[in-house]
């Protein structure tokens, strides 16, 4: 078994991100939530999300087989993430609720709240055809 990374692992975790970011993207009350929630708490956010994604890899894409494929572990993980996030900033956007010029901060902080569910979306669609 190979899980080098090919276009259609992207586009499983881009199916997989849009499939959770769509419905919390259009909630109000995580627009507002990201506008409160302190830098501790979005470092803590990411942080579990990535724990999560490495959690779910290790048991799911790679099946506990991490030993000589470490780089395209964590690689894997990485990536997962930031096309989550792209694909949130994509929807925020779409939706008129991403203020990059206006309020960069709280766009950013807008892409981590939703990127955590969303990210855990795109791995989990990701590891279906790897079982």
């Amino acid at each position: 078994m190979s899980l080098s990374f090919n276009s259609e692992d992207a586009g499983q975790i881009f199916v997989g991100a849009f499939a959770l970011a769509v419905p919390i993207s259009f909630s109000e009350e995580a627009w507002r939530l990201s506008e409160t929630l302190p830098l501790i708490n979005l470092c803590l956010l990411i942080t579990l999300s990535l724990i999560f994604l490495g959690l779910f890899s290790y048991q799911g894409v790679f099946q506990k087989e991490v030993s000589s494929r470490q780089w395209v572990f964590i690689s894997r993980i990485i990536i997962a993430y930031l096309m989550a996030a792209l694909v949130v900033a994509l929807v925020l956007f779409s939706l008129n609720k991403l203020p990059l010029l206006s309020d960069p901060v709280i766009a950013i902080k807008r892409i981590i709240v939703i990127t955590m569910p969303a990210s855990m979306g795109a791995i989990i669609v990701d590891s279906m055809d790897k079982e």
